[in-house]
């Protein structure tokens, strides 16, 4: 009888046994997210046609991703608000913005930025589910943990999977059952 290992696993069936072993566990999310994102869009950008104005807006916000994924975040930070100051009714550059402004520490202004992507998104769409998430990701963090738990139930009606994660890690008797099946697992 052969032995299996996780090396004779797929990725995506890695992923999902990390997710089950580890649902709070930051990583491999990016999995997760790349999947609810399929049937999430966000209803200001498609609904726009091809006005120019969120064509520009859009493309600064993509340059902006990339600024802050090289940890240029002052100058992702700018372009992002050049971003929003040319479309400001669009939800995601404020979410993003929003990021990097946890990133640089600042969680005033990032609550601000989500506050602002939730109401120009309605609290739906790609955006809207982001905005919940990373919400309750801070309300969780300054121990707010029925704020977070709401906030973490709507963004996993939309579909977030993230979102699923934590609510089953806020909930004690599921993070119980986790821990004893991550025992079993280990002998």
């Amino acid at each position: 009888m052969s032995t299996l290992t996780k090396d004779c696993l797929s990725e995506h069936d890695r992923q999902v046994l990390e997710s089950i072993l580890n649902p709070s566990q930051i990583g491999g999310e990016e999995y997760l997210l790349q999947e609810e994102e399929k049937h999430l869009d966000d209803p200001q950008d498609v609904n726009a046609g091809g006005d120019p104005r969120i064509k520009e807006s859009q493309r600064m916000e993509l340059e902006a991703i990339a600024l802050a994924g090289e940890g240029k975040l002052a100058d992702a930070l700018e372009l992002l608000s050049k971003s929003i100051e040319t479309a400001p009714e669009r939800p995601a550059p404020w979410n993003n913005r929003a990021q990097v402004y946890i990133l640089l520490g600042k969680e005033d202004e990032a609550l601000k930025d989500i506050d602002q992507a939730l109401k120009l998104s309605n609290g739906t769409g790609r955006t809207g589910c982001r905005a919940l998430c990373q919400r309750g990701i801070l309300k969780r963090k300054n121990n707010d943990i029925d704020g977070a738990r709401e906030d973490f139930d709507v963004a996993a009606k939309l579909g977030s999977k993230f979102a699923r994660t934590q609510l089953i890690e806020l909930n004690p008797f599921a993070a119980l059952c986790n821990q004893m099946l991550r025992e079993v697992m280990k002998m």
